[in-house]
């Protein structure tokens, strides 16, 4: 069974850092791009970095200079390291990757990790 398990979502201060990590697993073949989401209450899902296979990069202009995606291939993972984190930061954040399983290519959610950014 594939999926992508996030971890690394808490409760900060404004200012403070967090670092987010997204592992897939379950006999996947390759994977594509990988990205970030953000849902904040009552709002919707909206992209914050993405990264693909060969390492091209694009982020949401409001995290521009304080989020960093990367991704290690050797162990399926993607991460998100936040910095100067803001208020309006908070939300569930929820890991994305096109991977290829089985006999074709499909998109895959994780089940998304608060984090919480207090002023």
């Amino acid at each position: 069974q594939v999926q992508l398990v996030e971890s690394g979502g808490g409760s900060v201060q404004a200012g403070e850092s967090v670092r987010l990590s997204c592992v897939a697993s379950g006999g996947v073949f390759s994977i594509g791009a990988m990205g970030w989401y953000r849902q904040a209450p009552g709002k919707q899902r909206d992209l914050v970095a993405l990264i693909t296979s060969r390492g091209s990069i694009n982020y949401a202009t409001s995290v521009k200079g304080r989020f960093t995606i990367s991704r290690d291939n050797a162990k399926n993972t993607v991460y998100l390291q936040m910095n100067s984190l803001k208020p309006e930061d908070t939300g569930v954040y929820y890991c994305n990757a096109n991977m290829y399983y089985g006999s074709s290519w499909s998109v895959y959610w994780g089940q998304g990790t608060q984090v919480t950014v207090s002023s």
